[in-house]
């Protein structure tokens, strides 16, 4: 359009909308309020020290309901009205996920007294209480009730173990900031069990004396809400360094049957990842890992230590695939990208203040491309089950067609916007992509860096610079994107600005896989599954036809994902569904792929039936592409490059370990 017809239309427009305006404003007989903003009586944290300590005592025995007991001791130092807080925004969690629905039968007494409190109308997180003059301390009793069904949450107590984690258990006075705030801390744990945490205890007592009861060091209700516990009745600890350990609780002892060899690649991840980075940010790292199916599964980063949750069979099916072995390389990576190293907006000074995720590619998106380096340098992962695991991450990021409307960055905002819910449409609506995009945009970062220096750098120099920090320092060092770029052109110049707004900030049309083809591989795709999608199938119990028909289906016929706009979307396929028959014949997931492979250049349709609920509908799928599944191809670089033609890549340097 013109300019000066623009400015016509725009003339024209002005004289009608004041009389649209009028004839679309509210009724004046009609009753109109004047908002008014409710006024913030929560003290602001500041950088100033809590006169006292906290005393705070859990008892964690009750294991048959899952129902912690918690007493609590907080001086008030003359205050005559106080604000204690429950933690609601989560370090790790990348969101407000404080489930204050379990906080239960809370009760403050001073000199055993009640005291009322009420809980504020605007955060529902805080609670004020008025103090009666010459009240020194006060004390908090409640419980907090662990989920017994997935479907309220994670269960963080079960019959052999448990997961006691801080946040949930305490509340702190607002008005400062966590690292200002001493606490003392005690659990009392079930009989015989035994307990591990990057705190270190003062005093035990034994049942005779009184239950089996761990006092830990006096610290800062910061380090403390980083200092979980896993504890249980089937439990052993393995020394991986001088300063890393392996903490294994297992639903029954039949499963802590690890082999010397097990324990051996763990022993290489702790000297893997500290070569990598040229440091060590802690003074101690503690892995805390359940073999579960009782305990809700998690993956957490924590300075110290990690809190993960894998499947029973983590050591005694070794051999079956590398499963969730990827779990803690991802993890330890984190005490040097992620709480050492943190953006700036993921840093608060309580657990109040609202995170800003937007560097979430480079906290977690590097931290996902070094954890899959660690795995294969450790022997954790084999070359070969990382090189199907790219490949695998480089089609399934081509899958999400929401790239077209929603950039990468928007993806930092998933954990807020969705909660980690499933979604009906995941392929077109995106998810926390920022962790496998991200990883793929570090590799291509990886090799335009070699490529750039003539082999004589790569990303491995921006790690040891950008996250290196003084040994033993596990406090925080924060970054902006500015600091980002500056650190990659400080190792190679190159347009980085540029590149990361391509990447990161602008809506595209397939995933980033030029890192691939710069270390040396191509995708391509056949019909064979590689080892690492057949593991993983098994895993989830499920089959992925992704790459084909463009659907996931569990091991019971239902349909758990639908790729957008692919040949089962387009035959109106959706998640839910149930499959009972395909061309004719009862389902079975081999019928389901036979049909997909014998219809392969033909001009035939896949017939689906299905139901949902009580409705039948028969689907009609246009596909005859046969199976596909993705793999990496090492490029022919010529024939005089050696056998076959074939030259030692940048990815094939990247895997290759660094110590012994």
């Amino acid at each position: 359009m013109r300019l000066v017809a623009f400015l016509g239309l725009f003339s024209a427009l002005s004289l009608v909308s004041p009389v649209t305006a009028l004839s679309a404003a509210m009724p004046d007989n009609l009753s109109k309020p004047t908002y008014v903003a409710p006024e913030d009586t929560i003290p602001r944290a500041q950088d100033v020290a809590f006169p006292g300590t906290m005393r705070l005592i859990v008892d964690a025995r009750d294991n048959k309901q899952g129902v912690f007991k918690v007493q609590q001791f907080i001086p008030i130092s003359g205050l005559r009205r106080l604000t204690l807080l429950y933690p609601e925004w989560l370090p790790g969690n990348h969101a407000p996920r404080g489930e204050i629905e379990k906080l239960t039968g809370l009760r403050i007494l001073a000199d055993k007294t009640d005291l009322a409190w009420v809980r504020d109308d605007v955060d529902v997180y805080a609670f004020h209480i008025d103090i009666p003059p010459g009240v020194e301390e006060i004390e908090a009793r409640f419980q907090f009730t662990s989920a017994t069904t997935a479907s309220q949450g994670r269960i963080v107590m079960a019959p052999s173990m448990l997961n006691l984690r801080w946040h949930q258990v305490s509340l702190y006075p607002a008005g400062h900031y966590v690292r200002q705030i001493p606490v003392e801390a005690t659990a009392i744990y079930p009989d015989g069990w035994r307990a591990a945490s990057s705190m270190r205890p003062k005093s035990r007592q034994d049942k005779s004396a009184g239950g089996n009861r761990v006092a830990y060091q006096k610290t800062d209700y910061d380090t403390l809400i980083d200092s979980p516990v896993f504890a249980g009745k089937n439990f052993q600890t393995y020394r991986l360094s001088r300063r890393v350990h392996l903490n294994v609780v297992a639903d029954d002892a039949k499963f802590l049957k690890p082999r010397k060899s097990h324990i051996a690649k763990h022993s290489k991840l702790a000297r893997e990842s500290e070569a990598l980075f040229g440091s060590h940010p802690y003074d101690r790292y503690d892995f805390l890992l359940a073999l579960t199916e009782e305990m809700g599964s998690i993956g957490i980063e924590h300075h110290r230590s990690s809190e993960n949750g894998v499947n029973r069979e983590y050591f005694t099916k070794w051999n079956d695939g590398p499963g969730r072995r990827n779990l803690l390389p991802h993890e330890i990576v984190h005490a040097w990208n992620g709480k050492y190293r943190r953006p700036a907006g993921m840093w608060t000074p309580d657990f109040r203040e609202p995170m800003r995720d937007n560097l979430l590619w480079v906290y977690e998106g590097q931290t996902q491309f070094w954890g899959y380096v660690l795995g294969a340098r450790s022997g954790l992962y084999s070359k070969q089950d990382t090189l199907d695991a790219f490949a695998a991450i480089a089609a399934g990021m081509d899958l999400r067609v929401g790239r077209q409307w929603r950039p990468l960055i928007d993806t930092t905002h998933d954990p807020i916007i969705a909660e980690r819910k499933p979604k009906p449409w995941s392929s077109w609506q995106r998810q926390e992509d920022y962790y496998n995009e991200g990883l793929l945009i570090w590799l291509e970062a990886d090799g335009i860096i070699r490529r750039e220096s003539g082999g004589k750098k790569s990303l491995e120099n921006f790690a040891r610079t950008f996250f290196k920090g003084k040994n033993g320092d596990y406090g925080v060092v924060t970054y902006e994107l500015p600091d980002v770029i500056a650190a990659l052109n400080a190792v190679q110049p190159y347009d980085w600005a540029g590149f990361i707004q391509e990447r990161v900030y602008q809506t595209t049309d397939e995933a980033p896989k030029d890192g691939l083809t710069l270390g040396g591989y191509k995708l391509v795709y056949n019909a064979t599954k590689s080892d690492f999608i057949s593991a993983n199938d098994k895993r989830r119990k499920q089959l992925d036809l992704s790459h084909s028909i463009g659907m996931v289906v569990s091991d019971k016929g239902v349909v758990k994902a639908v790729m957008w706009d692919g040949p089962a979307f387009k035959a109106g396929l959706k998640n839910g569904l149930t499959i009972t028959a395909v061309n004719g014949k009862a389902y079975t997931a081999e019928m389901l792929t036979q049909a997909i492979e014998e219809n392969r250049g033909q001009m035939n349709k896949i017939e689906i039936f299905a139901k949902n609920d009580d409705q039948y509908s028969n689907f009609l799928v246009d596909y005859s592409g046969g199976l596909r599944y993705p793999h990496l191809e090492k490029i022919v670089a010529d024939e005089t490059a050696g056998e076959g033609g074939q030259i030692e890549g940048g990815i094939d340097r990247l895997l290759k370990p660094k110590t012994r």
